[in-house]
């Protein structure tokens, strides 16, 4: 996953009833039985229905999981629901989390909101340091930090991170006089994003009729801001986003491309921005990990083979999500024991293979099967090599409990109010003040 809406990873709505898995942990409990939050015990062998809420593409359907996992305990059948926007998808579940109903047994936390989760949230969520054969130690250490409450709860398993590269139209970069070979094209902004933008305008003086640099200043910005050590909120979690150099930089990076012309104007993860795809709207869009499953899906057959990717102006992670066992969920113990098998190393190199989210566990990102990965949709292009050696350069920032909803409206209260009615900078940024003080400080 994953952005907020999600920066991370758009989806079909589905609910779909699922399959899945072989081993790893047992969902059953030494006595036979096992213990929901209601305190009632299933005997061994019930049939029980274990419910998952993500948003985007967590890729664990794409990559069979359910369907290995119900294979291996035939008691337990798997509906997940996904939600395409991951705003959405955190205020309703902070809704149910509140009121203790209408809670899936998983639910998925992307990283923008993991400060709620381990913060004024933790005691909603159950401890999975606590579940037979999870060792916090698996993942990268800034990874489980993130997840970790102030009592040492670990109230989510990583599930991807996101690790930063460009993705470029060959096509659309031969016809605008721009270099191909991925190594030359990283050349053009490596260093500094002001170089993209850069890029960007000798793009557009030669680019085909209807054709953008990039897809979208929203992106950009979030793009840049997460190569930042300095972001929405100081070390304490207080909110320091009008103060913040990094927000600052991010933003004078945004609003620089959108008046030389080079974006697009699309809002991500949106149906425009979707079908934008197919129609070669655009020849760049940045690009964690996550993001090639998404290219592929909207791109469609006439795009495959034309993609390829870059290395970053500067190394970074967008995104990442955890898996959560919410207490009120009816069935904690087998839905603990699916979540620690998605997130497992095995599972999450299956994911990248298949969707490009890339593993967040230190084993995962050593597998072969990860090092070694070519997605058919890119041709050649040595995925795996690329997005594990930027996964080497991130240097986390410290995350505040109100991030992500500070980074939903700068980019849509914001940057998109100048990229779409042509606002003023200065009076788009008094918007995003004005609007965080009535929805967030206030």
């Amino acid at each position: 996953m994953r952005s907020t809406s999600r920066p991370r990873r758009a989806a079909v709505v589905a609910t779909a009833v699922l399959a899945a898995s072989t081993l790893m942990l047992t969902a059953c409990s030494s006595d036979g039985g096992s213990k929901g939050s209601d305190g009632a015990s299933s005997a061994a062998g019930e049939k029980i229905t274990l419910t998952v809420g993500d948003f985007g593409t967590f890729g664990y359907n794409e990559a069979g999981l359910y369907a290995e996992y119900m294979a291996a305990h035939p008691n337990i059948k798997i509906e997940a629901n996904t939600t395409q926007d991951g705003q959405k998808y955190w205020d309703a579940l902070t809704t149910h989390l509140a009121s203790g109903s209408g809670l899936a047994d998983i639910q998925a936390v992307e990283v923008g909101y993991i400060a709620q989760a381990t913060g004024t949230l933790a005691s909603k969520f159950t401890d999975l340091s606590k579940v037979e054969g999870v060792d916090a130690g698996a993942w990268l250490p800034w990874k489980s930090k993130q997840a970790t409450s102030a009592k040492g709860e670990l109230v989510g398993l990583g599930t991807d991170i996101g690790p930063m590269a460009i993705c470029y139209r060959k096509d659309l970069f031969q016809q605008a006089g721009l270099p191909t070979d991925r190594t030359e094209v990283a050349k053009l902004w490596a260093g500094d994003w002001q170089k993209f933008v850069t890029t960007g305008q000798q793009y557009q003086a030669k680019a085909p009729a209807g054709s953008f640099f990039t897809d979208s200043a929203s992106g950009l910005f979030n793009a840049v801001l997460s190569a930042q050590t300095q972001q929405y909120s100081d070390d304490s979690g207080k909110l320091i986003y009008d103060k913040s150099t990094g927000v600052k930089t991010a933003w004078d990076t945004a609003v620089s491309a959108s008046k030389a012309g080079i974006s697009a104007k699309l809002r991500q993860f949106q149906d425009p921005w979707n079908a934008a795809f197919q129609n070669a709207k655009f020849a760049t869009v940045v690009c964690p990990s996550w993001m090639t499953g998404l290219i592929s899906k909207y791109s469609g057959d006439a795009g495959k083979g034309k993609w390829d990717i870059a290395a970053p102006p500067v190394a970074s992670n967008w995104g990442g999500a955890f898996l959560s066992v919410p207490k009120a969920g009816k069935h904690q113990k087998e839905a603990a024991a699916l979540a620690a098998w998605l997130t497992a190393p095995e599972q999450q190199a299956k994911v990248f293979t298949k969707v490009g989210n890339l593993p967040s566990t230190t084993a995962g990102l050593q597998l072969p099967a990860v090092q070694s990965a070519k997605l058919d949709y890119f041709g050649d292009t040595p995925t795996g090599q690329i997005f594990a050696a930027a996964a080497a350069g991130i240097q986390p920032s410290a995350i505040g409990e109100q991030d992500g909803t500070v980074k939903t409206i700068i980019t849509d209260n914001g940057i998109l109010d100048i990229e779409e009615h042509g606002t003023d900078p200065a009076k788009a940024w008094e918007t995003v003040v004005k609007t965080v003080k009535d929805k967030v400080e206030g």
